[in-house]
């Protein structure tokens, strides 16, 4: 499977915001190579095995996994807002995505380089 195959699947009411969340990361993680991997979209930085983003449409909300432990620490009082498990930030209503948030994040993420900060 592919990123447009798993868009195609998603039920209407959530597949425009996360056609703009791929658009997104594809603008702003230059340098990532986009991939399916436990059945998400995920995204790998180049010469590295380990996603740093990934997202999911949920049975109950669009899930926007933040794998870095250094970006979630340096957002961590706009990420407070939000309903945030562990690396998992989750919006019920695709509506309210915060989208500048994940651009300022994503951004982040590309420009923290490889290396330490990385939970998987």
């Amino acid at each position: 499977m592919d990123v447009a195959t798993y868009l195609a699947a998603v039920p209407d009411a959530r597949r425009e915001a996360l056609v703009r969340l791929r658009e997104l990361c594809l603008q702003e993680l230059t340098g990532f190579e986009e991939q399916i991997a436990y059945g998400m979209p995920v995204y790998v930085r180049a010469g590295e095995t380990a996603g740093e983003i990934a997202w999911a449409n949920q049975k109950q909300y669009i899930s926007f996994y933040l794998m870095r432990t250094d970006v979630r620490d340096a957002f961590a009082d706009r990420l407070a807002a939000h309903d945030m498990g562990k690396v998992c930030l989750r919006f019920r209503n695709p509506a309210k995505v915060d989208f500048d948030l994940l651009r300022d994040l994503l951004r982040a993420t590309a420009g923290a380089g490889p290396g330490p900060g990385k939970v998987c």
